[in-house]
């Protein structure tokens, strides 16, 4: 029950965080240009440290996507894990004590 009020208030949070990307900033900002404003060191140090292969196969094309997709989709995997989390059928533990 703690996960999925978790999962289902991380899920909002990150809502709320693409929906303001979305609306608050510049229309289609690449995501690449967001973490560079905000810690340009960080770019600079994971391109560095990561081989050539993943940094230009698996992280740039996620840096050229708009900067709102990334937190809407994660908003949306934690929003399904909680639904699942909460489908499931409770079970009930006794509360009778052992002698």
């Amino acid at each position: 029950m703690i996960a999925q009020r978790t999962l289902a208030v991380a899920a909002a949070v990150l809502m709320i965080g693409a929906f303001a990307l979305a609306t608050l900033g510049p229309p289609g900002v690449p995501l690449g240009h967001v973490l560079f404003l905000l810690a340009p060191t960080v770019v600079n140090w994971v391109s560095a440290h990561l081989p050539s292969w993943a940094w230009m196969n698996l992280v740039m094309p996620v840096m050229l996507r708009p900067a709102w997709l990334l937190p809407a989709a994660f908003g949306i995997v934690a929003a399904g894990a909680s639904m699942t989390l909460a489908s499931r059928p409770q079970t009930h533990r006794s509360r009778q004590q052992r002698r």
